[in-house]
């Protein structure tokens, strides 16, 4: 069984910091990109942020200059570092990694359970 799992949501303050980690686990021969995903109450989900195999990066206009993605390979983690928070970074944050799992073939779409982080004062 795959999973993917989150942590490091929360509650803080406008112009707090926050960082998520998503770790993946299971039956896994390799993994190519990874993302954070965002949904707000009322809105459609977003991507965030991506970040490839080899390192490249992906910000949405929203969120560039405040947020860093970044991964490490060896533990199938990825990160999130979130500066400078603002009430609208509020919503359930979402990873998802395409894996390619053992004894199958291809990389297919995987997905947290997603977690918290709310920015308010």
């Amino acid at each position: 069984q795959v999973q993917l799992v989150e942590s490091g949501g929360g509650l803080v303050q406008p112009g707090g910091s926050l960082r998520l980690s998503c770790a993946a686990s299971g039956s896994i021969f390799s993994i190519n990109t990874m993302g954070w995903h965002r949904q707000a109450p009322g809105k459609q989900r977003e991507l965030v942020a991506d970040i490839t195999s080899d390192g490249s990066t992906n910000y949405a206009d929203a969120v560039k200059g405040r947020f860093t993605i970044s991964r490490d390979n060896a533990k199938n983690t990825v990160y999130l570092q979130m500066n400078s928070l603002k009430p609208e970074d509020t919503a359930v944050y979402y990873c998802n990694a395409f894996l390619w799992l053992r004894r199958t073939t291809g990389y297919t779409d995987h997905w947290g359970q997603g977690t918290q982080v709310t920015v308010s004062s």
